[in-house]
């Protein structure tokens, strides 16, 4: 094991909450500042340490991806920029909800819980009854608080924060952090689909390897990885159809340099290359090492189940879409609604690129509608557009006029109330099949 790797298992074997640093770990372990703060960097990336303001480096519990529409005190500290007074050790713990302290004490205990943030002014008898009910303490327009207080949230372990925005500004920014987080939440990423434990060739492996390990996985697709377990190739049935012999080593006759993707990498992303360039299978890989394979299999049910999945919170385009519907006839799809106040350019018109995500969504709506086909947009081409006020009420015709066995094209055509044509688009999009 390395030194790289010894690091995180001693940052993994410390309790939630401890504070680390360059020259602690450097110290303790026996190593170089250098060597010290890539692991800590890493270890960030991995979820199990976190930076604070004014507090430092100190160690989190990992939160799952899935869970991130609950936050950690100390990233509320980080939001509004705040100062932390006491309970330093709690900073990792989750709140799953908050409250405004503007009610009187007896009012206020029935809404503060455990695992809640109490949001409220210089009223310590508020701030008492929180830190009594488990739940941590944000003081709004830069007031401190009294010693006991700082005493009780440090035998809590509950944080009290302090920060110079008044309680409305505190609780907009809060709730904008939640609702990006649980927007972040449905976008899958190639981690959430990986096969974490691939079949793979070493580039020293020959021909009769490769046709014993097909014949014992039934796979036709494998990533080649040197004595390192970094991707240097890969290897499929086109690349060994011609060979005859079966000594031949994987390294002479797999494909080179392959197009890989991280963990982090967005499945839309992996979508859109597997199309472009005709790909079955991506290496998964994290510092040249191979981690895991998707598959073009994988990566079409994943899009089936974002399509089918609500979303969690509203997006611009949904601020945007909902506001119009849609009826279908043949081939022929119209969508009906106005233009909003969120579409608008600064002189008062509807700007460009918000008629012209419209025209785009509603080519790949009325795409996705016949025969429930999963498409990338290729091209777009907008021959005109013409000024429109807000308000006003527009139609947009869409015409499936070619679909091939890859690509197929829709014209867009947009009207307003009287008929009158203001914009024509047409859109070339790719077909994804398993």
């Amino acid at each position: 094991m390395s030194k790289h790797e010894d690091i995180i298992k001693y940052i993994l074997s410390l309790e939630v909450g401890t504070k680390i640093s360059v020259r602690s770990i450097a110290n303790d372990l026996g190593v170089s500042d250098g060597t010290a703060y890539r692991a800590i960097k890493d270890s960030d990336a991995l979820g199990i340490v976190t930076t604070i303001p004014r507090v430092g480096t100190v160690r989190i519990e990992k939160v799952e991806k899935k869970n991130i529409e609950a936050l950690t005190y100390g990233e509320v500290i980080n939001i509004i920029d705040g100062t932390l007074l006491g309970g330093k050790d709690g900073i990792h713990k989750t709140l799953h909800r908050f409250a405004i302290g503007a009610m009187t004490i007896d009012a206020m205990e029935k809404y503060v819980t455990q695992d809640c943030l109490l949001i409220v002014g210089n009223r310590e008898e508020a701030q008492r009854l929180a830190l009594l009910s488990n739940s941590g303490v944000l003081i709004t327009g830069g007031f401190g608080c009294s010693d006991e207080i700082k005493r009780l949230a440090n035998e809590k372990c509950l944080p009290i924060i302090s920060t110079t925005y008044d309680s409305f500004t505190v609780a907009s920014m809060i709730n904008k952090a939640i609702s990006e987080n649980l927007i972040k939440k449905d976008i899958v990423l190639v981690e959430d689909i990986m096969e974490s434990n691939p079949y793979f060739l070493k580039v020293t492996d020959t021909v009769a390897k490769w046709k014993e390990v097909m014949i014992n996985t039934k796979h036709q697709r494998y990533p080649v990885v040197d004595d390192e377990h970094k991707v240097v190739g890969v290897v499929t049935m086109k690349d060994l159809s011609n060979r005859e012999s079966d000594d031949e080593a994987i390294g002479k006759v797999m494909h080179k340099e392959p197009i890989t993707v991280t963990p982090k990498t967005t499945v839309a992303y992996a979508a859109h290359i597997m199309g472009w360039e005709g790909i079955e299978l991506f290496p998964v890989v994290k510092g040249k090492k191979l981690v895991g394979v998707i598959t073009r299999q994988d990566v079409i049910k994943a899009l089936q189940y974002m399509a089918r999945q609500p979303q969690a919170a509203e997006t611009l385009e949904d601020s945007v879409l909902k506001n119009f519907e849609f009826e279908i006839t043949g081939d022929k799809v119209r969508f009906y609604g106005k233009i909003t106040p969120e579409m608008l350019d600064p002189i008062g018109t509807a700007s460009w690129s918000a008629l012209n995500m419209l025209l785009s969504t509603m080519g790949i709506m009325a795409l996705r509608q016949r025969n429930n086909i999963n498409v990338l947009v290729d091209s777009i081409n907008t021959y005109f557009m013409k000024p429109v006020q807000v308000d006003s009420i527009i139609e947009i015709y869409t015409d499936i006029i070619d679909t091939g066995r890859n690509f197929c094209k829709v014209e867009i055509d947009m009207f307003n109330s009287k008929k009158d044509i203001i914009a024509k688009a047409f859109l070339s999009a790719k077909i994804i099949r398993r």
